[in-house]
């Protein structure tokens, strides 16, 4: 079956990123008897810099973005209602607090090799937005784990270690490098991005087109 590549640059802090996947899953669902999918995570952080306790979050955003916490909380419910249409848990996505996502990428590499790199991701976007915990506690961290059947003292021995710290810098570089400043971003088979949480169908006819041109030598839509 021809196969088709996609590297996900996405933040665990990031909804966006949580709603563009589900939809991305959709679309390769519409497609899984043309194509064969392979996902790989990488890491990005929307607030790098953040350190010390955590900003209620509402305040947080109108503050980065220069709009008022009514519209933030508009934006945010109308975010919560396409989220349930696809079944994910966003209940307390405006309950949550602002955290450094850094360890929580470390442990999606680790997870990675475990076979279990979007099952993390998806614990983490499920502690986060659906039941508002600080996902840079090593406790968070280790429940995620403990709920996708993998090793907590594994993790925690990643967690109290410096593994992976240049494997998520690393990706951090490579994209910043290629001028993607926002996420999620979506890169298929090396060459052609796809930027923001599309719709499904637009993802089907993006992939079904990128597919198309790859398997006939094209290098570019």
């Amino acid at each position: 079956m021809k196969k088709i590549h996609i590297d996900i640059v996405s933040d665990i802090a990031c909804p966006w990123c949580a709603i563009g996947y589900a939809r991305l899953e959709l679309a390769m669902q519409q497609l899984a008897s043309e194509y064969e999918f392979v996902v790989e995570w990488h890491a990005f952080e929307l607030n790098p810099d953040h350190s010390g306790p955590g900003e209620p979050i509402l305040p947080a955003l109108a503050r980065k973005y220069g709009r008022s916490e009514a519209e933030m909380r508009a934006n945010q419910s109308q975010m919560m209602t396409i989220a349930k249409a696809l079944g994910l848990n966003f209940e307390k996505l405006q309950e949550r607090l602002t955290c450094n996502t850094f360890d929580a990428h470390r442990l999606v590499k680790w997870a990675g090799e475990q076979g279990q790199q979007t099952g993390m991701k998806q614990a983490l976007f499920e502690a986060y937005f659906g039941q508002a915990q600080n996902v840079a506690e090593q406790d968070v961290l280790l429940s995620c784990v403990k709920s996708l059947g993998l090793d907590t003292e594994k993790a925690k021995h990643v967690l109290e270690s410096n593994q992976y710290v240049d494997a998520v810098n690393k990706d951090k570089a490579v994209y910043q490098q290629m001028g993607i400043t926002s996420v999620p971003a979506f890169i298929i088979n090396n060459k052609h991005l796809i930027s923001g949480a599309q719709e499904p169908s637009t993802f089907v006819q993006a992939l079904r087109e990128v597919g198309h041109l790859a398997f006939k030598g094209v290098e570019k839509i």
